[in-house]
């Protein structure tokens, strides 16, 4: 449990990241906090009602991370991880041993961090960037994206882009893709005598599809529930598109499936699939899940004659191609610890808004009082220069009226903290 504390107990504006990626959970539980996108809307809701004025959700096959900003205190928090678990139905003592709770600027620096690609399975992949933007927008259509949050995922998206352009971090690009792509090579001889069968239409997929594509297969079907969108990508790599409905009758054919939608039901059941081996003759099916929760039941991987991999699978497939883009890390936080400096000063400084808008009202009130009396004298015929010296003086007695009382009325070391305060507020050198 990566609970941390901060300074910041009650009535303080402040800014929250809660959530579990890789790092902490398996996929097994990853898979049972995800939040559908026909549901966000209305998760982000209840998320404003119940926690925060401002709330964001960022969920994706490697985490589920929800973003508050507002007052939050130590109770608001536990309250948080009390919301997660209720809302997808898990005990939220077990949800805790998972969790990461990271208060101000370690929020900052984690949502900076993770749209730079530095806290992916995939070091430097570009994807979350793009999902990022995805749960930005989504918030803002929501009505839960306020002036912090809008400002923090700005940043963020300034950040990755000077951490990619200035860094090796996104260089000699490996993704979750390349990675299948790579595994495959090793189940068969060649791809080129290879059926691919793709099955969802979203943007995993898609770049799946160009990596294979890439290798010349014999065929390429894409299956989706919705044929027209099947039709879209397929055209794209000369492929053929077929629905979901028709898996039962097409899987056997295929000797390759890479499968990742947003269905919240298994779409590959171990029953379906001992079929198509069966048909196959025993022939050998390398099959990769990069959906979560799962489009392929897990019993499948028991199949004598299936290779499935899931994403928590394909880690250890990448790591020999990291060597290069982990020397940038470092340069890379340096870049992000800058940035989070500047961050928390523009939040700090928000904090004094309040402060600042009182200040200028009361100034603006005895302005406009000196004005309205000189007026009602000029009206009345008086000397215009003596009015203006009234003015003048009656406008400079109110504004230093009250630094002037406190300063008299107090005593020992506040008298000497606030005197040090007045000569630097008003640039003094008594």
């Amino acid at each position: 449990n990566g609970v941390q504390t901060d300074a910041c107990t009650s009535g303080c504006m402040t800014i929250v990241a809660l959530g579990l990626n890789h790092h902490t959970a398996p996929l097994g539980v990853r898979e049972r906090v995800v939040f559908h996108v026909e549901r966000l809307g209305e998760a982000l809701g209840e998320a404003k009602r119940l926690l925060a004025p401002e709330a964001a959700i960022l969920s994706t096959c490697n985490r589920t991370e929800l973003y508050l900003s507002g007052e939050i205190d130590q109770d608001k928090r536990g309250a948080a991880t009390e919301w997660l678990a209720s809302y997808h139905r898990i005990d939220a003592g077990e949800l805790s041993h998972y969790l990461y709770t990271l208060p101000r600027e370690q929020a900052v620096r984690h949502a900076f961090r993770v749209a730079s690609g530095l806290d992916s399975m995939v070091l430097g992949e570009p994807e979350i960037l793009g999902q990022m933007k995805v749960a930005a927008r989504t918030a803002e259509a929501a009505g839960t994206l306020g002036t912090v949050l809008g400002k923090l995922f700005q940043r963020s998206f300034a950040v990755a882009k000077e951490v990619r352009s200035t860094t090796q971090v996104g260089a000699n690009s490996v993704s979750m893709a390349a990675a299948a792509v790579k595994l495959a090579a090793r189940i068969f001889p060649s791809l080129k005598d290879q059926k691919v069968l793709f099955i969802g239409a979203g943007e995993m997929i898609e770049l799946c599809a160009t990596h294979f594509a890439a290798q010349g297969p014999a065929r390429i079907t894409v299956a989706n529930r919705t044929l027209e969108r099947a039709q879209a990508l397929a055209h794209r790599f000369n492929a053929r598109a077929i629905e979901l409905r028709e898996l039962g009758a097409q899987l056997h054919e295929h000797d390759v499936v890479v499968s990742s939608t947003a269905s919240s039901l298994p779409i590959l059941g171990k029953g379906l699939v001992e079929r198509a081996l069966k048909a196959r003759r025993r022939l050998p099916m390398f099959m990769v899940d990069l959906a979560v929760p799962r489009d392929i039941e897990p019993e499948v991987g028991e199949l004598d004659d299936v290779f499935l991999y899931t994403i928590d699978d394909l880690q250890g497939i990448v790591q020999g191609n990291l060597d290069a883009r982990r020397s940038a890390v470092l340069q890379a936080e340096a870049i992000i610890d800058t940035q989070v400096v500047q961050f928390m000063h523009w939040m700090q400084v928000r904090q004094s808004v309040p402060l600042i808008r009182a200040l200028r009202d009361q100034a603006e009130d005895a302005r406009r009082h000196e004005v309205e009396r000189a007026l009602k004298l000029l009206a009345r015929g008086d000397d215009p220069k003596q009015v203006l010296e009234n003015l003048s003086q009656g406008l400079t007695n109110k504004l230093m009226h009250a630094p002037t009382q406190a300063l008299n009325e107090a005593t020992g070391e506040e008298r000497r903290t606030l005197a040090e305060t007045l000569a630097r507020l008003f640039r003094l050198r008594p």
